[in-house]
């Protein structure tokens, strides 16, 4: 059973990027899925999740409108699209399996290994 985070990398304040959260060993599709962050110094914080039937999702406020979470079944796939990505969002990025509500996320079960995201001119 394994989580893994990809899709991190450089990119310049303003741009984007797609992380994929992908599970081996077992089945997404039940599960609530959500990402966190954490940069050097700081606490992790938690930045989205999508319930397990999908009618659920979750930003704070230091990301909403900006991210976006969605789920490809087909793929066993959890994706987390950035958008105008400013320096605050440098962190390596974590996905596991939650509980998640409309006000906020938890971890529950299973740590992903997390990918590195730096946002820098």
């Amino acid at each position: 059973v394994q989580l893994q985070a990809s899709g991190g990398g450089l990119v310049q304040p303003g741009g984007s990027l797609r992380l994929s959260c992908a599970a081996s060993g077992f089945t997404l599709d039940y599960y609530a899925i959500g990402w966190f962050r954490q940069a050097p110094g700081k606490e992790r914080e938690g930045v989205s999740c999508i319930s397990s039937s999908d009618s659920s999702t979750y930003y704070p406020d230091s990301v909403k409108g900006r991210f976006t979470i969605s789920r490809d079944k087909a793929k066993n796939t959890v994706y987390l699209q950035m958008n105008s990505l400013k320096p605050e969002d440098t962190a390596v990025y974590y996905c596991a399996t939650v509980l998640c509500s409309d006000y906020g996320l938890e971890h529950f079960g299973y740590w992903g290994q997390g990918t590195q995201v730096t946002v820098s001119s």
